[in-house]
């Protein structure tokens, strides 16, 4: 069974950090584009960050220069490191995996790009 599954979550004060892990079970990242979209209390789901199998990292505006996307695929995990947290970064993150790269198509930004997801992770900035 292909499984997704998020750690790391938490509570942190504004400006501080968090590192979010995926670990990925039942088939290998190596070969999968994987990403990470959040869903803010009553807000849609957005698109955070995508990474290509070879290591080409995208970001949404609101996160460049703060978040970054990185791959271990020795240990069929991705991470995501969130610094300078800001209350409107609070969020359920979730991990996202497909073997279709779909910047091909423009379109790396849609939930429906994406086979296989987590079941999310809790992040929430407050002093």
């Amino acid at each position: 069974q292909l499984q997704l599954v998020e750690s790391g979550g938490g509570l942190v004060q504004p400006g501080g950090s968090l590192r979010l892990s995926c670990a990925a079970s039942g088939f290998t990242l190596d070969a999968y584009v994987v990403g990470w979209f959040r869903q803010a209390p009553r807000k849609a789901r957005e698109w955070v960050t995508y990474m290509t199998t070879s290591g080409l990292a995208i970001y949404t505006d609101s996160v460049k220069g703060r978040f970054t996307i990185s791959r271990d695929n020795a240990k069929n995990t991705v991470y995501l490191q969130m610094n300078s947290l800001k209350p409107e970064d609070t969020a359920v993150y979730y991990c996202v995996a497909d073997r279709i790269d779909p910047l091909r198509i423009g379109e790396i930004w849609y939930e429906y790009r994406y086979d296989h997801w987590g079941q999310g992770t809790q992040v929430t900035v407050s002093s």
